[in-house]
């Protein structure tokens, strides 16, 4: 991931409801959600929840398919780690035991 991308990633979960998104979508996994049950499950409206939609779309922390008259929306894993990996990219000065917790840490349990 380029530093311009990276930043483009920062300011899209900058904000408090695109935050808010881009976690209930991490947790929602495969499955993904429709955009009108974001919407509900935030308490944001349609209008303002698209736009927020579309700023992590940009920014590639989200992804969507269209089915029907509904558009679907997930967390793009790729981006995230794409993310992560370029905070960590020259972690622990060459030391990676150091970063072992840290790896630990982003794990999933499941």
């Amino acid at each position: 991931m380029e530093k311009t991308d990276a930043l483009d990633a920062f300011a899209a979960l900058g904000q408090s409801t695109r935050l808010d998104v881009f976690r209930l979508l991490v947790k929602a996994g495969e499955a993904g959600m429709l955009a009108g049950d974001i919407s509900t499950a935030l308490d944001v409206r349609q209008n303002t929840m698209s736009a927020n939609l579309s700023v992590l779309s940009r920014a590639g922390l989200i992804r969507s398919g269209r089915e029907g008259r509904s558009i679907r929306y997930f967390a793009d894993m790729d981006g995230m780690r794409g993310l992560l990996a370029f905070l960590m990219e020259d972690c622990c000065g060459g030391n990676p035991d150091l970063c072992q917790p840290v790896i630990n840490e982003l794990a999933c349990p499941c």
